[in-house]
């Protein structure tokens, strides 16, 4: 599937909503056809992502996983379905993506990212997307990210709550400070009894929707060059409480 040719008929009628508004235009869907993205995990958080960026015609979507679907996977992993269960869900993903968008071209990696190839899987997108469960995974993916020069969107979940930010520390603001990494958030990860897993503590299948959604939504901002991505800000969601709060943090030393 060649990503590099001008819209057809067919996508000027499917993207046609996105090509009404002034801020996306003709050249803004261009450009997502033309970006590669990098999506870490096709569970919860993956989910909407791939949904939404799949639909928006992102041209490229590659997804890294090497998890089976379960049934537990179900109450909140949306692009899998009962049928798919014990299937790669790398494949399922992709038979899902083929359906909702054959313009898109999916490549899949059916592997559990490692510090040994997580740097070769980043340099071959533009933007990586972390919906990652663990934190050696999320600082890897931020630390490959930042040494490559990627734009990184995270997001992260847990019971009713949730959060989401962009990271681009290879660049400066507009006063010329860095941008803060990943590191500059969280400077070390906090204890691994200190943070249940989805699976010890649970979690609402509704608020995976929501966290993987404003992903989705940054990583369109910052292919498209439109708005103010979440760089130095965590936008942070309360389920229970309907409520979200903007944290600003800057980079140490």
């Amino acid at each position: 599937m060649d990503q590099t040719q001008p819209l057809s008929p067919e996508e000027l009628e499917r993207y046609a909503r996105h090509i009404v508004l002034a801020e996306v235009g003709g050249p803004g869907q261009q450009k997502l056809k033309r970006a590669r993205v990098l999506v870490i995990g096709a569970g919860g958080l993956g989910a909407p992502v791939l949904h939404y960026l799949a639909a928006a015609g992102v041209g490229t979507l590659g997804i890294v996983d090497d998890d089976i679907v379960s049934l537990s996977n179900l109450q909140r992993q949306v692009i899998h379905d009962t049928d798919s269960v014990d299937r790669p869900k790398v494949d399922s993903a992709r038979g899902t993506l083929a359906r909702i968008n054959p313009h898109v071209s999916v490549e899949g990696h059916k592997m559990r990212l490692t510090l040994d190839n997580v740097a070769t899987l980043v340099a071959a997108y533009d933007l990586v997307i972390d919906g990652s469960d663990n934190f050696d995974t999320r600082y890897a993916v931020a630390d490959a990210c930042a040494q490559g020069g990627k734009p990184l969107v995270t997001g992260a979940v847990g019971r009713f709550d949730g959060s989401v930010t962009v990271l681009k520390p290879f660049e400066t603001d507009a006063e010329g400070r860095r941008n803060p990494s990943y590191r500059d958030l969280f400077p070390e990860p906090p204890p691994r009894d200190l943070v249940p897993s989805c699976a010890e503590a649970g979690v609402l299948g509704a608020l995976v929707g929501v966290i993987g959604t404003l992903q989705a939504m940054e990583a369109i901002k910052l292919i498209t060059g439109i708005g103010e991505p979440l760089v130095g800000r965590l936008l942070m969601y309360d389920g229970l409480g309907a409520n979200f709060e903007t944290v600003r943090y800057k980079a140490q030393g």
